[in-house]
């Protein structure tokens, strides 16, 4: 019987990059003082491990995935050979590149909406059933109730699940995911803590799967957390998947991550 073909891994995705220069004071302090509160023991806090807390450089709002892998395998759902994969890259690059954010956000928003799209971020919501949820994201909020934003995102990840003029299919260079797109910003993602810490608060719940512990009194108590007010969408990136830790001179590491970015169009 034939090994069973696994899905082809993410290497890159679409994103709204939510670090600008407006908007780096407010996450910078709000962020921070997340992380100062959860990190502390009960009463006061939650002894949330620190390396489940995502860095300012990693926020951003994922509007698509893609999958261009490098190495071929026969246990991969991969056509084509690597310099295909790699043309792929450079073709969503492309497209990326030919977009008109201001045209497409003409299309969607309301007379009275401003000339850029902006994004408001409140809160925090689980990813999961609260008892097993492993991430809780900040929403961006509709304080008017147009879905503009929505309706933007969409449209650019509908650029690269288009079909051609003739109502043939056309190529895919996005996977394609069924679920209704979750616009999110991760502030908490157990998945990054390791080693002691994830030891320390692994508990009853297994070798391989960290909970946050007691999610729903931290989402009420941040219930009405604004993490960043009206900041304008500056632009729309590709980056590769997996953060890249940043180092100061002397090769220490900051704590700071950041995404690679392989292509952005600007509003």
């Amino acid at each position: 019987m034939p090994p069973k073909l696994k899905p082809s891994p993410p290497t890159h995705f679409l994103c709204i990059p939510l670090v600008t220069p407006t908007s780096h004071p407010q996450l910078a302090s709000s962020l921070s003082a997340f992380r100062e509160e959860v990190t502390l023991p009960p009463p006061h806090g939650f002894s949330l491990p620190e390396t489940a807390i995502r860095p300012l450089g990693t926020l951003h709002l994922t509007l698509g995935i893609f999958s261009f892998p490098s190495t071929p395998s026969p246990l991969v759902n991969v056509t084509g050979d690597a310099t295909l994969r790699e043309d792929r890259l450079e073709r969503a690059k492309s497209v990326l590149s030919g977009l008109n954010l201001k045209e497409i956000w003409d299309s969607v928003k309301k007379p009275a909406e401003p000339e850029q799209p902006t994004i408001t971020l409140k809160g925090l919501a689980s990813m999961h059933p609260l008892p097993k949820t492993t991430v809780l994201y900040a929403p961006p909020t509709d304080e008017n109730f147009t879905g503009s934003l929505q309706k933007f995102c969409k449209s650019v990840r509908n650029k690269f699940l288009q079909v051609d003029g003739e109502g043939e299919e056309g190529e895919k260079l996005m996977v394609e995911d069924n679920r209704p797109m979750l616009l999110h910003a991760t502030i908490v993602n157990t998945i990054y803590v390791k080693g002691r810490d994830k030891q320390k608060h692994r508990g009853k719940h297994g070798k391989d799967r960290l909970v946050v512990e007691r999610a729903g009194e931290i989402i009420e108590r941040y219930e009405d957390q604004v993490w960043m007010r009206d900041v304008r969408v500056e632009k729309v990136t590709i980056c590769k998947m997996g953060a890249r830790k940043l180092v100061d001179g002397e090769g220490r590491e900051t704590g700071e991550e950041v995404y690679e970015v392989v292509g952005e169009v600007e509003f």
